[in-house]
């Protein structure tokens, strides 16, 4: 069984197993999972901001039935056209590159439309590209016991082992292998692509493909963290394949374990893609004006330092202690009709805690324009010169070069802002 949801789109009532049912009500995947009042057997099902596919297994047999159900497999679209969806996942994973060269961020997802066969073909695509020129290898620390000496001689293991008598012998060397992090990373994207739904065949044939070429890699186990690698000049050509990989991984390993039922599949969270997204345009933006700018900045809202707070970006003069400007990224607006009034509460508790006159707040964009609100009373004492906060609409349907145009403009404004300071 499929079931086909669009992102914050309105609740569909379908007819649902109450074991999937309650997988998914407790997963956190959708945004509601109810049983249907009106309609006994479905499920009232609507989608947050988790787009992608995942699988619910199908349950076990109970007597007196003795067949299983069927696994179901549930797709959430989302809004934005995935093309420009991967372009925001290639900015992020690389915004240097992709901010000096635009189009050159795009993540190539061929003529898929989906996420799950885009995002499966363009991993294949970027393995392919970092082994044309052969497997990468390089020296890993080896420690094992063998009948001659090679490399050192691990004089406490030998002792410890063995009483100090031979063979064997405990030694530990440097091997020059292929046995490293990076094939170790890109064998297990190509393996947990091969497990996922929605994979096309030629896809997941070519995917096979590459992890028989990453064959010397030893598997990575499911749940732990993934093993670091350092960006260099040996494995460059390695980079965007790990990067992505990477983003693979890391949407894919929780599993959504629900009570000893697995869901796997890959999920983006359209809130986090679009909040790094907006603030690492902008960082790269007003780095062209000097200026520098900062993610999560650590401030409190209090003198005792208690309450924390962590504005998504705030940009600081050159000399990097002395804040210009601060800006929070909102996906989604809550409330019909306007936009929500905690988001210009929490702006303008970040306005007040950094000395500023201005706070924007940048949402994806909807049915609401740009607006600007100036705060009664606040700012000099008497009331004069109040907090303006600025709330900027972002049209994700862009070319890339239009919607980081959208940024460099942004970025000029609060630059004017530190000149005329």
């Amino acid at each position: 069984m499929a079931i086909t949801l669009r992102e914050h789109a309105t609740a569909r009532s379908i007819p649902l197993d109450a074991i999937a049912g309650r997988a998914l009500a407790v997963s956190g995947v959708l945004a509601n999972a109810t049983p249907d009042p009106e309609r006994p057997g479905n499920w009232l099902l609507r989608a947050g901001s988790l787009v992608g596919a995942i699988r619910v297994p199908a349950p076990a047999p109970r007597p007196p039935d003795t067949r299983a159900g069927d696994s179901l497999t549930l797709r959430i679209v989302p809004k934005t056209p995935v093309r420009r969806l991967f372009f925001l996942l290639g900015f992020i994973l690389d915004p240097a590159r992709a901010w000096r060269q635009e189009r050159d961020g795009t993540v190539d997802v061929g003529a898929h439309e989906d996420v799950m066969p885009a995002l499966a073909y363009a991993v294949e695509r970027q393995i392919d590209r970092a082994l044309r020129q052969g497997v990468l290898q390089g020296y890993q620390r080896v420690e094992e016991s063998a009948l001659v000496v090679r490399g050192r001689i691990r004089e406490a293991e030998q002792i410890r082992r063995h009483f100090g008598r031979t063979p064997p012998i405990e030694i530990a060397y440097d091997a020059y292998t292929p046995d490293i992090p990076e094939n170790q990373i890109l064998r297990a994207a190509c393996e947990a692509l091969l497990r996922l739904p929605d994979v096309p065949d030629d896809v997941r044939r070519r995917l096979g493909h590459q992890r028989v070429r990453l064959a010397d890699a030893t598997p990575l186990v499911r749940g732990r963290d993934l093993p670091e690698w350092a960006p260099s000049r040996l494995n460059a050509r390695y980079q965007p394949a790990l990067r992505l990989s990477e983003a693979v991984l890391r949407g894919t390993s929780p599993e959504h374990r629900t009570g000893g039922l697995s869901l796997d599949g890959f999920l983006f969270d359209m809130n986090v893609l679009f909040e790094d997204f907006v603030t690492g345009a902008l960082r790269e933006a007003v780095r062209e004006h000097g200026l520098v700018g900062r993610l999560q900045d650590p401030q409190h809202l209090d003198t005792a330092g208690k309450v924390r707070m962590r504005p998504d970006l705030v940009v600081h003069q050159p000399d990097g202690r002395t804040p210009v400007a601060v800006v929070d990224a909102k996906y989604k607006t809550e409330k019909a009709g306007s936009y929500p009034s905690a988001d210009l509460y929490q702006m303008l508790a970040y306005c007040t805690v950094l000395g500023l006159g201005e706070g924007h707040l940048v949402y994806a964009a909807g049915q609401h324009g740009e607006r600007v609100h100036e705060v009664r009373g606040s700012g000099r004492p008497g009331g004069g010169g109040g907090v303006r906060l600025h709330q900027h609409v972002v049209d994700l349907d862009q070319e890339p070069s239009e919607l980081l145009f959208t940024f460099r403009h942004l970025a000029a404004r609060l630059a004017a802002n530190h000149i005329q300071k």
